[in-house]
């Protein structure tokens, strides 16, 4: 399927393309959508932040504010990667029944197109911190590594519920329920140790132990947490390789369901 999939790899890259022009075509604001909804994560965060300092009587520092702005990028990026590949195969119903060619094109595609927002966002992050004073140490070298994770943890994602959903068409509605909520379950506004003893039941979600681990590396400038670090990469490759061959399996389904 690998090897399939290589082969296309020249429509996997035009239909990336295709969905980055259609998402910035005449817009206002242009590639600054690529951190508008990061933007607007960190600032409910901040608000939820000062709030706890509030009660706690403890100012906020540099660290928390960065905190929640470094797991708030790649958390839009799940989220908006998940919304766009669900309806990918049924966004596409004219391509799915033409001639055949590895339908897993599309949830990837859509995965790619935000990952080109997700770097956009990274960078302009980066600079904010550096102006910011933010310092970093050789922990950073986990980030690709751990990103990495998240992007095969999506794709897997994306396979399944983008299947799921050109045979049943209310999981769309589902998945927006979900990632409308989910960040509430997510250590993103918050660190997953403030609740203690029941702090790896928020770390049995994969992103948000894959979240965990690039704060420890990135802020607390600590090596992650080895433990879940090899539960995400449990989840990830292995969520790959069960929910890619699903979609497989169910491939010629597409075309008369669709």
């Amino acid at each position: 399927m690998f090897r399939e999939l290589l082969q296309y790899r020249n429509l996997l890259w035009m239909l990336t393309l295709r969905d980055i022009k259609i998402r910035y075509k005449q817009t206002v604001m242009g590639f600054l959508w690529a951190v508008f909804m990061p933007l607007l994560i960190v600032c409910a965060g901040l608000l939820i932040k000062k709030g706890f300092s509030i009660v706690s009587g403890k100012p906020l520092d540099l660290a928390e504010l960065s905190s929640v702005s470094i797991k708030a990028l790649p958390y839009s990026f799940f989220i908006a990667s998940i919304r766009f590949a669900t309806n990918s195969l049924t966004g596409n119903a004219n391509l799915v029944t033409k001639i055949y060619f590895p339908r897993e094109v599309f949830p990837v595609a859509a995965v790619l197109a935000n990952l080109f927002d997700f770097l956009l966002g990274s960078f302009i992050l980066i600079v904010i911190l550096a102006i910011a004073g933010f310092h970093i140490d050789y922990h950073v070298v986990w980030v690709p590594f751990l990103v990495f994770l998240l992007i095969l943890f999506t794709i897997a994602s994306g396979m399944i519920l983008s299947c799921a959903n050109l045979f049943f068409r209310d999981v769309k509605y589902i998945v927006e329920v979900l990632v409308t909520f989910a960040i509430f379950f997510t250590p993103v506004f918050y660190d997953a140790s403030l609740f203690g003893k029941w702090a790896p039941l928020l770390l049995l979600n994969p992103v948000g132990a894959i979240l965990e681990n690039i704060n420890n590396v990135t802020i607390l400038h600590h090596p992650p947490d080895m433990f879940w670090l090899s539960y995400s990469i449990l989840w990830s490759v292995g969520g790959l390789f069960i929910a890619w061959n699903i979609f497989h399996k169910l491939e010629f389904l597409f075309a008369e369901n669709i």
